[in-house]
Formats: C-alpha cells, structure tokens, sequence
C-alpha cells in the first residue's frame, strides 16, 4: 500500500489534473481536426463526474479496502489511456444509453432542485437579515444605554 497522502495525491494528479489539462490543451487549440480528441476528453469527464458521484455515496462503504485508492489511481489512468479508450467504451456502452433515456426525469429533477435551492437560499438570506438586524439593534440599545448611563454618573455629584 502506497499510503493514503500518496496515493491521494497520485490521483488528483493523474485521475484529475493531468486530463484537466489535456482537455485544456485540446479545447484552447479548437482546431477542426482535434474534434475527435475533444470528444474524448468531454467523454472522459462526463464518466469521472459521474463516477465521483457515485463514489460519494458509496466510498464509506468500499474506502476500507486495501489497496482501495490504488485501484482507483489505476482505473482513472486506465481510463484516459488513450490507446484503450476506456472511457469511450463506458460512456458510449452504458451511460449515455442511460443519459438519453432519462435525460427528462434528470432535467426535471435539476430544475426542481434549482428552484428549491434558490428557495433555500431566499429562506436563509431573510434569516440572516432577520438575525443581523436584531444583533445590530442588540448591540445599539447595549451602547446607548452605556451612554446614557455614562452621562447619568457624570451628572450625579
């Protein structure tokens, strides 16, 4: 076992980074003859977005194994290693398949979501004012009570 910081580094090395960058490299030349390796990259990270996804909920189930982020370090680079095209395989065998059968369900989905989070956010943005406003107006009456008894105490003989 290489050890959980190097194994961890390896992989957003060479499971995230270095294709980021390929993908960089590929988009920024935008040259009609680079299409196929764009699509490509597109591909590989719409395998990895999902696969992070998936991982999310299921890690603290699997993550225990040994040699567990070895063997995801490995199936990153086996994915991106363009001689094998892995990624293809899978995105074109099994996800996009499944992408375009519920691709409404999704949309409706992200757009219910969407709403509720902007939801959430007006609900926490009126909690926030409600509460800044009454710690300000807290903090006010504190300081011009101090005030008023300051002048009260100078008054007095």
């Amino acid at each position: 076992m290489m050890g959980s910081f190097v194994s961890k580094t390896l992989l957003l090395t060479f499971g995230y980074a270095l294709p980021a960058y390929e993908c960089f490299k590929t988009v920024n030349k935008s040259k009609p003859e680079e299409t196929k390796q764009l699509i490509f990259w597109c591909q590989y990270w719409i395998v990895v977005a999902f696969l992070t996804v998936v991982e999310g909920f299921g890690d603290t189930c699997i993550s225990w194994l040994p040699l567990y982020s070895e063997a995801k370090l490995a199936f990153f680079v086996f994915l991106w290693y363009t001689k094998t095209e892995d990624s293809v395989h899978l995105y074109n065998s099994f996800l996009q398949p499944y992408i375009v059968k519920h691709e409404k369900e999704i949309d409706h989905s992200l757009s219910m979501l969407k709403f509720k989070a902007m939801e959430f956010v007006g609900f926490a943005w009126n909690k926030a004012v409600i509460y800044g406003q009454k710690g300000f107006t807290g903090v006010l009456n504190n300081v011009t009570s101090q005030v008023h008894l300051d002048k009260q105490g100078s008054t007095s003989p």
